[in-house]
């Protein structure tokens, strides 16, 4: 007998819920990120920048990003408007120094913005890292900008955060633009005249949420997380056994957050945002604002690789406006951070803790042990296998308590393992030798690396006009003087 499931939205859906026998608050999502794939559509077809105005682009987003929130939460979603409107007058007051707001992908915008007008209006220039200086906003937004960035409906239900000024350029019609120009290091370069189309881009990615979908549907279900701490499984089971299905188990776990935020990416996608220009063989990549990258993280030979590749956007976040302006323990800060951006279930706190020492350890025999391995091919072949597969016993003991959400159970599954993963962590910590490193002299060395980098993008890009890239970027370097770290493990 169909059942009516607990809702703040929308129940027009019930019955579509009972028959698929997923909560309603899952089905109204899915809908409405479907939904909203169509509106991308015809938003970019019908309201692109070359046939109407920025003000009408920015007012249908918002609306239709309000609509979709109302849908699914009802009357909580007052709490996106009246969150972002009240923030807009508060930046204002205050300077845009201190913004802590519950709601997570809002929380994002709102505090990434406000660093972005803090470094643009209120710091100096040669205060600034490169990248800071990059995303500073020189001028306040208007309320409408302020709205259309943080509730349009392109991200407002599962984002992924992008930068203010990717936005507005993208409602503007700058982005191919200003791609092509930034390419060239601002020389004129003669390119086709028309844009780049993201139907291949989005085709794939919608591919691939069928496939991730598909296995969630199936395989996941079969594979709980919570057969980890099941008595019988505890006391009969070998430890070979215990290891690969904590593997397994956390592996399937994944699709379902590959299929949220591949589908989150293809929306902005057809939508016409998130092009980021050519890679060296000509291709278009529609990556400015992807999330993450599945073959890197299922084949991640370390802690760093996998956190680079798993929600990327918000690693980003973390590093703009935590580790990077941390005047101390910037690893610790950030992992705190997290936690608490995450919300009030204990399980996410423990896992950031765990996280934290297994990144530190991680790190530390990565600075001890990794030299000895790079060559010949096949010793460095050996090692990858083996950091492969300690990082992946390692990412799956951190992560059970961030699915099992309680306390109980997670202390549970971690005193079944006897806390051995903590221990080793916390040794390795205290015994190898850590890196010491002077921290200007390392951001030095970190900027100039990255404006090199920049000139061989350029190069590769390009093809020509290498000497005069070069010689931008060495005038740019000339007026850097870097004062914060990047987020290096």
């Amino acid at each position: 007998m169909a059942t009516t499931t607990s809702t703040t939205g929308s129940t027009l859906l019930q019955p579509l819920s009972n028959a698929v026998q997923l909560p309603i608050d899952q089905v109204n999502f899915v809908v409405c990120q479907l939904f909203a794939l169509l509106a991308a559509v015809w938003f970019r077809i019908y309201l692109h920048s070359s046939k109407t105005s920025s003000f009408i682009r920015h007012v249908v987003a918002t609306l239709l990003g309000l609509y979709l929130s109302l849908f699914c939460f009802g009357w909580y979603a007052l709490h996106f408007l009246v969150q972002s409107g009240i923030s807009y007058y508060i930046m204002i007051i205050i300077g845009v120094e201190n913004m802590h707001k519950p709601m997570m992908i809002i929380t994002q915008k709102i505090t990434s913005l406000a660093y972005e007008i803090h470094d643009g209006m209120f710091r100096k220039e040669e205060e600034l890292t490169p990248s800071q200086r990059g995303l500073a906003v020189r001028r306040m937004p208007s309320l409408l900008e302020y709205l259309s960035y943080n509730c349009n409906f392109m991200g407002i239900l599962a984002g992924p955060l992008c930068s203010y000024k990717d936005y507005i350029t993208f409602i503007e019609g700058r982005s191919y633009q200003l791609t092509q120009s930034e390419a060239n290091g601002k020389e004129e370069i003669q390119y086709e005249k028309t844009e780049p189309s993201p139907n291949v881009a989005v085709l794939q990615k919608l591919l691939i949420c069928g496939l991730s979908l598909l296995f969630h549907l199936t395989i996941s279900k079969s594979l709980p997380v919570e057969y980890n701490i099941d008595d019988h499984f505890q006391a009969t089971a070998s430890l070979p056994t215990k290891v690969i299905y904590l593997y397994v188990s956390l592996m399937a776990a994944r699709p379902k957050y590959y299929f949220a935020w591949t589908l989150a990416d293809a929306i902005n996608n057809a939508a016409g945002f998130g092009f980021k220009g050519y890679d060296k063989n000509g291709q278009e990549c529609w990556d400015l604002i992807s999330n993450l990258r599945i073959r890197q993280i299922e084949f991640s030979t370390s802690f760093k690789m996998f956190l680079d590749n798993w929600n990327i956007q918000t690693a980003l976040w973390l590093k703009r406006v935590c580790y990077e302006r941390a005047s101390f323990s910037p690893t610790i800060q950030t992992f705190i951070l997290s936690a608490i951006w995450h919300g009030v279930y204990p399980g996410y706190y423990l896992t950031f803790l765990t996280g934290m020492v297994m990144t530190l350890a991680a790190r530390t025999m990565r600075n001890n042990i990794r030299h000895y391995f790079i060559e010949p091919p096949e010793v460095k072949l050996f090692y990858d296998v083996i950091t492969w597969m300690a990082t992946q016993i390692a990412i799956s003991y951190t992560v059970v308590p961030f699915v099992l959400l309680s306390i109980k159970p997670s202390i549970l599954f971690f005193s079944s393992w006897y806390y051995c993963l903590h221990i080793a962590g916390i040794l390795v910590v205290i015994l190898l030798p850590g890196k010491k490193t002077i921290r200007g002299k390392k951001i030095q060395q970190e900027d100039h690396l990255s404006q090199s980098k920049k000139v061989e993008e350029e190069q590769s890009l390009l093809g020509q006009n290498s000497y005069l890239a070069t010689n931008n970027v060495r005038s740019q370097q000339k007026k850097v003087t870097p004062r914060y770290s990047t987020l290096k493990q």
